[in-house]
């Protein structure tokens, strides 16, 4: 009897889930999250210029830096070799072909200089970038 009994309690169980939506229509698959996008962007072009070669912020900012170039480029701050005006810069760091990477906050209001540290001579990968 107590098997019996155990047996159409699950049984209720079973159709109790399956009226509750337990089975049959599909879910439909939950929106992608957007991609957060970054107004303060240096873009190096495919001939390996830098662009802007000038850059405002605000206080706070973040820089995106993207590759587009068919080399690689180690994006730093100035001064080279040691790279500590505006060590914020320093996270963005080796960038691959087609590779895009942002700064830390720039928090401190001043000028940052920047450079690739595998080309520090090249006025094609150098710029500022004015915090205010």
């Amino acid at each position: 009897m107590r098997f019996l009994a155990a047996g159409a309690g699950l049984a209720a169980l079973g159709v109790g889930l399956a009226a509750c939506g337990g089975g049959g229509g599909s879910t439909p698959a939950p929106s992608p999250t957007p991609t957060p996008t970054n107004p303060y962007v240096i873009t190096i072009s495919s001939s390996g210029v830098a662009a802007p070669r000038e850059l405002t912020v605000p206080p706070g900012a973040r820089i995106l830096f993207v590759n587009n170039d068919g080399r690689r480029h180690d994006m730093t701050s100035d001064d080279h070799p040691d790279h500590l005006e505006c060590p914020a810069l320093n996270q963005v760091g080796l960038l691959t072909s087609g590779q895009s990477r942002e700064s830390g906050n720039l928090v401190v209001v001043r000028t940052c200089g920047f450079h690739d540290h595998e080309d520090p001579n090249s006025n094609n990968l150098k710029g500022q970038i004015i915090v205010r």
